[in-house]
């Protein structure tokens, strides 16, 4: 079975029955793969901290002929402490029984600015939001995964989480801190059902790019609804088994 998300084809139907957590759903990667799960027949959790935002992807999936009505988790990554996270993970259970598939897509940038000039503010809120704030959401999620037959932890990497760029600072060294968790993760649980994978989205039209690459032509850019196939088959049945794999799209 082909992983390539241009020639992985799967059934429109794959997802159904799945319970999914998406963070950072309100714009953008993440928008596009829980309102496409959706119609795949996934029972979609919509994180993000923008509550005016998270219920307009809301509405668009509740006009989906078919689909299940998600639900909504506002937690603020940058600012939540333990028991907000505790409290969404007791809402989990309490609801569902079961977490079949987790994806970390929320993340900050951060400056462009060599090491020297970095703030160090800035520097430990990008560390926090993309690497603490992933650890400690999926810690309190593991009984309900636990509780799934196959259960799905994918994170969203990066190209400079692999080769240390310049300027790049707080941004890359999380996106390092990803990958090693996401094989510690899968390493940890290589007696179990669980698993844990990375993707690496590359060049993709979000504003986190035109942030980044401000100058780049958009238009050129992939959209996010053309690179869901790696995670539409890293969320479902054809991918039981992969673990403690990196993606390229």
């Amino acid at each position: 079975m082909s992983t390539d998300p241009k020639t992985y084809e799967y059934a429109d139907d794959v997802l159904k029955g799945r319970i999914i957590l998406i963070t950072g759903a309100s714009d953008g990667i993440g928008r596009a793969l829980a309102i496409h799960a959706a119609t795949l027949g996934a029972q979609v959790i919509l994180h993000g901290r923008n509550t005016k935002k998270l219920e307009a992807v809301y509405d668009e999936i509740e006009a989906i002929k078919g689909a299940a009505c998600p639900s909504i988790a506002v937690l603020d990554l940058a600012s939540a402490d333990g028991d907000a996270y505790a409290a969404l993970a007791k809402s989990i259970e309490d609801e569902f029984g079961r977490l079949d598939g987790l994806v970390h897509n929320a993340s900050i940038l951060g400056q462009r600015l060599s090491l020297e000039q970095y703030d160090a503010a800035e520097w430990q809120q990008v560390l926090h939001v993309n690497l603490t704030a992933a650890f400690v959401l999926t810690q309190q999620l593991f009984p309900a995964l636990r509780n799934s037959d196959y259960p799905s932890i994918i994170f969203t990497s990066s190209g400079v989480g692999r080769v240390g760029k310049p300027f790049w600072g707080a941004y890359s060294v999380s996106k390092f801190g990803t990958e090693s968790m996401s094989q510690i993760i899968a390493g940890e649980n290589a007696h179990t059902n669980l698993r844990s994978n990375c993707i690496n989205p590359g060049p993709v039209r979000t504003k986190m790019r035109l942030e980044a690459y401000p100058a780049e032509d958009r238009d050129a850019l992939a959209k996010p609804e053309d690179i869901l196939g790696s995670y539409i088959y890293l969320l479902g049945p054809d991918s039981r088994g992969v673990t403690g794999e990196s993606f390229d799209i």
